[in-house]
């Protein structure tokens, strides 16, 4: 991936030009890099972007790095509602916006808004647009503590954070040490903090028939799946990622 990024060619391009000379500039930064990666830093931060869904992502240490477990939700909405109509969306907690940006990319009549906690986040969110030639609005908001919003949105997903705060110990170093853990962690005595707060929003903010998707704990498919029936949605549906871990809900508006 250094080499990719630092010479420009293809993996394939690498193997049939392995004989070309590097710039003594860029061998420096190749030391640089590698220096970097024996501390734990992530590789996406090293190169200071990463792909997600087909499209290229600034990523810094204000925003987690886009996972493809997150790619499977998005594929999960795109594949389960008509892209061609005028939906409006919502997408609480975007980080680097990769969700957002990805759904107006494959929802290009919709409009999607996208609300994040975090000034640096949001700065590099509304980069991430501008860089892939997308429109999303973005705004600053704390979800645990917000009024109800003016307006409804045929789609509301979320990616919060849930990783148990006890959980720490088995997180490993480039995480732990790098990615932003206001976006990682949630208190161990209410695991569905977030879950629940924006679902009550939900309840309000969904127009009749919308849906909200979760990205969820591997640990938290039945206790989210309950939660969100016994607050009065309906077809609620749990999926398990590529890895088999329960990973996403999905939950209609009656």
């Amino acid at each position: 991936m250094i080499i990719e990024k630092l010479t420009g060619f293809s993996r394939t391009q690498i193997i049939l030009n392995k004989n070309t000379q590097i710039f003594d500039l860029h061998r420096q930064e190749v030391d640089s890099f590698l220096e970097k990666l024996k501390k734990n830093v992530p590789i996406q931060y090293i190169l200071g972007e990463t792909e997600f869904y087909g499209l290229m992502f600034t990523v810094n240490e204000s925003v987690l790095i886009p996972r493809p477990e997150t790619e499977e939700l998005v594929d999960w909405i795109r594949t389960e509602n008509n892209r061609n109509a005028h939906l409006n969306l919502l997408d609480i907690g975007t980080g680097s916006g990769c969700i957002a940006i990805s759904l107006k990319h494959e929802f290009i009549n919709s409009e999607v808004d996208a609300f994040d906690i975090s000034d640096e986040a949001l700065i590099t969110a509304s980069g991430n647009a501008e860089k892939n030639n997308l429109n999303v609005n973005f705004t600053k908001v704390d979800i645990l503590n917000t009024a109800e919003f003016s307006r409804q949105w045929d789609i509301i997903v979320s990616n919060p954070p849930y990783i148990p705060e006890l959980e720490k110990a088995e997180i490993l170093p480039n995480v732990l040490d790098y990615e932003p853990h206001l976006a990682l962690f949630v208190p161990d005595n209410d695991p569905l903090l977030f879950y629940r707060t924006i679902a009550k929003i939900a309840l309000k903010q969904l127009k009749p028939g919308g849906k909200l998707y979760f990205e969820i704990h591997r640990s938290a498919g039945k206790t989210c799946t309950q939660m969100l029936t016994e607050l009065g949605f309906v077809d609620v549906e749990l999926r398990k990622d590529i890895s088999g871990n329960d990973r996403m809900v999905r939950a209609k508006r009656a």
